[in-house]
């Protein structure tokens, strides 16, 4: 009887060792894992894709930048190439703006010239006008002979010497311009006769006499408006002749008195081109 039981016992354990409840928690378990692995690599197969499309927008935008590097080294590059060749070509604009500048101020010395001959005819009328009610005065004046020369007025004298000096017709002006200073030495253009007198003589190359008269210009008339002109090419006459160290301190000194005009300007070009500077003198020798 006794052992019966054991053996009933013994069954009732065995099953309960070999139950299939077990077995079917440990399924479950499985299939919860595998679901969650699903949703991990789903997850990660989402991050993989859209790290995938901001690569692609980020290596777009590089590429763009690159692109806009490019064209922005050749726009500067380019610019670079215009500042030195408008650098090139400074000088000749110079020279250029230099000339005509030149020009403007014959010819307002030209218009000069016929304003006061119209102001002189002007006068002229007036006074023959007014002479009409008068007696008729002496046929010869006095302190003069007949048959004696009367120099020519002095705008007829000025305007047909500066007419000859820019046709180039030198030694005619050279004289005109002579005589305008033998009769008329105190007017306001007198300055200007002796201005084109010194540059008739630095145009055929007589640069000893030019720098002369260059400095009746400069003592004579320092009130003229060819008076930097005149410094502008006793310095370069100087330099012709050879004198480098009184060429090159007269041109600083049209700097000094006149920075800011064209002159300044060419004297600044020319100083450079013989090795000097306008704010640096030489240095002594050794």
């Amino acid at each position: 009887m006794k052992k019966t039981s054991w053996i009933a016992v013994l069954l009732v354990a065995g099953l309960s060792i070999f139950s299939p409840a077990p077995v079917f928690g440990v399924a479950k378990e499985i299939i919860q894992l595998q679901t969650q692995v699903q949703a991990l690599q789903d997850q990660m197969a989402r991050m993989q894709q859209a790290f995938d499309e901001r690569m692609g927008v980020m290596r777009s935008l590089v590429e763009q930048s690159t692109d806009n590097i490019n064209r922005m080294g050749t726009a500067v590059e380019s610019l670079q190439k215009s500042v030195q060749q408008q650098n090139n070509d400074s000088g000749g604009r110079v020279d250029q703006v230099s000339s005509q500048i030149q020009a403007l101020h014959d010819s307002l010395d030209e218009l000069k010239a016929r304003v006061a001959k119209v102001s002189k005819q002007l006068d002229d009328m007036s006074a023959a006008r007014e002479s009409l009610a008068q007696q008729p005065a002496a046929s010869t004046a006095p302190g003069t002979t007949p048959g004696q020369l009367q120099a020519p007025p002095a705008d007829v004298l000025y305007n047909n010497a500066l007419r000859d000096y820019n046709a180039a017709k030198y030694q005619l002006a050279l004289q005109e311009f002579a005589d305008y200073l033998k009769f008329y030495g105190n007017t306001d253009l007198a300055g200007n006769a002796q201005f084109y007198i010194a540059d008739i003589e630095f145009r055929q190359g007589d640069y000893q006499q030019a720098v002369q008269d260059y400095d009746k210009v400069l003592e004579q008339y320092p009130g003229g408006n060819k008076v930097p002109a005149a410094q502008l090419r006793k310095g370069l006459a100087l330099l012709e002749l050879g004198q480098t160290q009184a060429g090159t301190k007269e041109l600083n000194s049209l700097i000094a008195r006149y920075p800011r005009s064209i002159e300044a300007t060419q004297a600044r070009d020319r100083l450079r081109k013989v090795g000097s500077t306008a704010s640096k003198k030489p240095s002594p020798r050794r």
